[in-house]
């Protein structure tokens, strides 16, 4: 394998590449979808390559928007198709979000998967619906319960005004027939139907990615690998983070010229590949 094919679509060098600098990482946070797997295939040389990093001494934290199941569905997909975790290492929007609920008493309607529904506190049948909660949810998307979600949002409360909560705003992902739609254009519209502006709770949220980060790291320690430049890359480097950008997911370099292209800290073919630059890269600093 060659160890640089960063850029292999554009004409930057290795060596501006190579000149990168990079502090000793003690942390790497790690996005799932589209990073180390494609639905159930892992992309190529990733199950090799989170041995390798860890064998490196770097810590690992696997943080996704995936808000289509539950986090012990994802935990077990991932060990069945070859990688070696621990369940408590995924850190989630679908987790944060249920401990905003928690945090602010409320009492929502779910358009959420059944299976991630499992990981969200339950409903209070005394109590009125005062929010509505947003995932990944696909056969959840249509007009019966966007617009069950609609009065919800739209109804008029003098003691609590009705919330809106996104895990997150993605506008697609990459599924193994190819790009699919993300939850982020429902979250607009019940938005602009409503008026109520959503509380968006995962990446590139600065709060969600502050609270994955343990308390005896510093962020300059810390990278974050995904395949979205935006809430992957620049919402980690937005808090001080490197951002290294893989092309296994939805992120489409064709898509970009030399001008428009995404100002992250580097530009890789796979997840295999940024390890082998960080590998490499600390053991000749």
């Amino acid at each position: 394998m060659n160890l640089f094919r960063l850029y292999r679509t554009s004409q930057i060098s290795v060596q501006k590449y190579t000149s990168m600098s990079v502090p000793k990482v003690k942390l790497a946070l790690i996005d799932l979808s589209g990073t180390l797997h494609v639905d159930d295939q892992p992309t190529e040389g990733a199950v090799d390559a989170l041995k390798r990093l860890r064998q490196h001494g770097v810590r690992v934290k696997f943080v996704t928007n995936t808000t289509k199941e539950s986090v012990q569905s994802l935990y077990s997909r991932l060990r069945k198709i070859g990688f070696e975790l621990e369940r408590e290492e995924i850190y989630g929007s679908l987790a944060a979000a249920s401990e905003y609920v928690r945090k602010n008493a409320l009492n929502p309607y779910y358009l959420l998967t059944d299976d991630a529904r499992t990981d969200m506190p339950p409903n209070d049948p005394d109590r009125p619906i005062d929010a509505v909660v947003v995932g990944l949810a696909p056969e959840r998307f249509c007009y019966e319960h966007l617009n069950e979600a609609f009065r919800v949002l739209h109804q008029k409360r003098n003691d609590k005004p009705p919330t809106l909560v996104a895990t997150h705003e993605g506008r697609y992902y990459k599924a193994k027939d190819g790009i699919a739609l993300g939850p982020g254009c429902f979250v607009k519209g019940l938005e602009y139907s409503t008026g109520v502006k959503p509380v968006c709770i995962g990446k590139p949220n600065e709060y969600f990615f502050r609270s994955a980060l343990p308390e005896d790291i510093a962020v300059e320690q810390c990278v974050m690998i995904g395949d979205d430049p935006t809430d992957d890359c620049l919402g980690a480097m937005q808090i001080g983070m490197k951002g290294y950008l893989v092309e296994t997911g939805k992120y489409q370099p064709e898509m970009y010229t030399e001008e428009n292209r995404p100002a992250v800290s580097g530009i890789f073919a796979t997840f295999s590949d940024v390890v082998d630059y960080m590998v490499g890269k600390a053991n000749n600093d």
